[in-house]
């Protein structure tokens, strides 16, 4: 069901010009955007759906609003703003929050809105999905009142649990030719099968050019597998093997190209949460004190904004890490601390104490903030420096004690594991190596391991829902405790069959 949103008051709409006219004034280029006014229950409705007003119906969303609106009733947590990677862009003011929040929250948008347009890892986005959400939505209605609500739910609960299965570098690089087997606009029944090639020829050489019985006995043939490897190299994108090569009707086949769609879009926002939050951050931070702030307001907006920088003990805050490393490669390159003769000085003090006043802070920001992601952000400029300066450390589970504590402050260690956390937005990566495994059609599947295992119980349903999409048994290859293992599902029963011991030394030279 769509929700009715509201325009601004007069005074919202002033203070938006205001805040818009701030932003432009320090370089920042952004679509032009759009903010509504709502309450906090249609705002919690909207941030359950993935920040859009209308989607496809699924039990998730209703889930995930239950909890958002349990947590803000409790006071719990609250949404202070949203905003939605379109063209334009639209933004979420809470009806019940303060001049000094709506201003805070405008600031931040802004920022959010300059980075989704010219960040590099969104320039393949989809800037017209708030249309195309919609049009998903009508879609699988269409299905579930074809063939049933529950059939499709459960359906799109399978497509769902492999959503992670893509292969995020895709929207940059060619891997092959691109080959779509489904035409979702026809229904099954109109759908002709595959016809072999047929040749030019003038109408009185067609029966030597194209002899019929030729052409009926290469159709018979059509479906008899290829000699060739299925995938002919690993195919990283799983959705997209399972559109072109899966059993699946046409509306399945819809239903899982709608959710690969959504996947696609989602993927840079999880690609780059640390800077995308940080950007925003840093400059909500300088609009508001340099302009946006009267004498009166001061208290209300560091409560605010302290808040949101508040750092946990269990987890990093990613505005928090990402306002200070912005801030900090800020003021590295104003002061010329960078470059081989900086990087080689070993005097602490004289590091500490470097300024050839360069004054390049603010164009190197602007310059990460267009090419970097989290990944490659925290790669670049994490340093020893800032990691002594804010106290980071790595944390691990004691097995012993059964309680996670501080396993090392160590540099390299404390960057290891917040890289590791990033790759590839954190989820395992799976490849299809063989979708005609011991020449049964079963589908094989390799983890690329770099040292942190699979979640066995996880592993074991998405290979449920794998070998309901495949119609045939699944198997991963993976690493269990040194051991090369293979986990299986013939659609009735799993089995783990563990092979031979890793190679440490091959392991770690490939890390």
């Amino acid at each position: 069901m769509a929700l009715s949103l509201g325009k601004l008051t007069p005074e919202l709409a002033a203070i938006q010009v205001e805040i818009e006219e701030y932003a432009r004034g320090y370089g920042l280029d952004f679509f032009p955007t759009i903010f509504e006014l709502i309450d906090a229950d249609q705002l919690n409705a909207i941030a359950a759906r993935g920040g859009f007003p209308t989607r496809y119906p699924h039990w998730r969303f209703g889930m995930e609003y239950e909890q958002l609106s349990k947590g803000y009733h409790y006071g719990l947590q609250k949404i202070y703003e949203m905003v939605i990677n379109n063209d334009p862009c639209y933004a979420y003011l809470m009806r019940p929050n303060g001049l000094i929040d709506q201003k805070l929250v405008m600031a931040h948008v802004y920022g959010h809105c300059d980075f989704f347009k010219n960040n590099q890892w969104f320039a393949h986005t989809n800037r017209k999905m708030m249309d195309d959400m919609a049009n998903h939505g009508t879609r699988i209605r269409r299905h579930m009142d074809e063939v049933g609500v529950e059939e499709v739910e459960n359906f799109i609960d399978a497509c769902l649990s492999i959503e992670d299965l893509i292969d995020i570098h895709a929207p940059f690089i060619q891997r092959r030719e691109k080959k779509d087997r489904y035409d979702f606009s026809q229904s099954e029944e109109k759908k002709s099968p595959r016809e072999s090639p047929r040749f030019a020829a003038k109408d009185y050489m067609e029966s030597f050019i194209n002899p019929p019985e030729a052409l009926a006995e290469d159709n018979e043939d059509s479906d008899v597998p290829s000699s060739r490897a299925i995938p002919e190299r690993p195919e990283r994108d799983v959705m997209r093997f399972l559109l072109e090569r899966a059993p699946l009707k046409s509306w399945q086949a819809d239903v899982l190209s709608i959710i690969r769609e959504e996947a696609y879009y989602f993927a840079p926002q999880a690609q780059t949460k640390i800077m995308n939050e940080g950007w925003a951050s840093y400059w909500h931070s300088t609009i508001m004190i340099r302009q946006g702030l009267t004498s009166a307001d001061v208290i209300n907006y560091c409560d605010h904004h302290s808040g949101t920088m508040a750092s946990s003990q269990t987890q990093l805050n990613p505005y928090k890490v990402g306002i200070e490393l912005f801030r900090n490669i800020e003021d590295r390159w104003n002061r010329g601390a960078f470059g081989r003769e900086y990087e080689e000085c070993d005097d602490y003090q004289k590091r500490r104490d470097w300024n050839t006043d360069a004054g390049l802070g603010r164009e190197k920001i602007f310059e990460v903030r267009r090419v970097h992601n989290d990944l490659t952000f925290i790669d670049t400029f994490l340093t020893l420096d800032f990691v002594r300066e804010h106290k980071f450390f790595r944390f691990g589970y004691n097995e012993d004690t059964e309680v996670y504590e501080i396993e090392s402050r160590e540099f390299p260690k404390v960057k290891q594991q917040l890289l590791e956390s990033l790759t590839n937005r954190g989820r395992p990566t799976i490849e299809v190596v063989d979708g005609n495994y011991l020449n049964r059609g079963e589908l094989y599947l390799q983890h690329d391991y770099s040292g942190v295992e699979l979640q066995i119980d996880y592993a074991r349903d998405v290979l449920e829902n794998l070998e309901r999409l495949w119609s045939r048994p699944v198997h991963v290859e993976t690493v269990l405790e040194g051991n090369r293992a293979v986990l299986c599902f013939d659609g009735t029963d799993h089995e783990l069959e563990i092979m031979d011991a890793v190679d440490t030394d091959d392991e770690e030279e490939a890390a």
